[in-house]
């Protein structure tokens, strides 16, 4: 069983950065992939980024790509996601989610996460 907590959210103008950042505690944390999904009003939830266990490997959905970084510290059991030139289009909750399987294109899919954090609010302004 692993515990994730996002934190860092908030109200920014388009055009800003903000940083989520996930704690998880529990089991090792090295043992899950992490994933940051993001849910808007009226839409389903939908992946934004993946990381692999060590880091060496991402994912990212097409409308983020050049814009958000995912990262990960082993040591402070935390993953990130870093968020520049922020649109309108990403006001969502954003849900951070581990994964104990294995890393591969199928990262996107909610099904093949384990656990799930409460999610945290980003407001992009115009």
């Amino acid at each position: 069983q692993v515990q994730l907590v996002e934190s860092g959210g908030g109200l920014v103008q388009a055009g800003g950065s903000l940083r989520l950042s996930c704690a998880a505690s529990g089991r090792t944390f090295t043992v899950y992939n992490m994933g940051w999904f993001r849910q808007a009003p009226g839409k389903e939830r939908e992946f934004v980024s993946a990381i692999s266990r060590s880091g060496s490997s991402t994912y990212y959905t097409d409308s983020v790509k050049g814009r958000f970084t995912i990262s990960r510290d082993n040591a402070k059991n935390t993953v990130y996601l870093q968020m520049n030139s922020l649109k309108p289009e990403d006001t969502a909750v954003y849900y951070c989610a581990a994964d104990f399987g294995m890393f591969g294109s199928g990262m996107w899919k909610e099904s093949n996460y384990d656990y799930w954090g409460q999610g945290t609010q980003v407001t992009v302004s115009s």
